[in-house]
């Protein structure tokens, strides 16, 4: 599994959209499809939600790839 370190530049980010800038999917749609299709896990638990808030601490986890996000202080 490949682990990925993100910095957030602001308090969150949509969950779409940090698919979008990992590379995990190659345009906003893909991202939002993947995760209304249940492809991604949120702190341990399936997240439906496409624009759910990102923060710090938070840990996705998306197809062999994990999102560790982190504050950019």
């Amino acid at each position: 599994m490949q682990t990925i370190s993100f910095k957030l530049t602001h308090e969150h980010i949509a969950l779409c959209d940090l698919l979008k800038l990992t590379g995990i999917a190659d345009s906003g749609g893909r991202g939002k499809s993947m995760v209304a299709d249940g492809l991604v896990i949120l702190n341990g638990e399936t997240e439906y939600r496409k624009t759910a808030k990102i923060r710090a601490g938070d840990t996705v986890r998306c197809e062999e790839t994990e999102i560790i996000v982190e504050a950019a202080i």
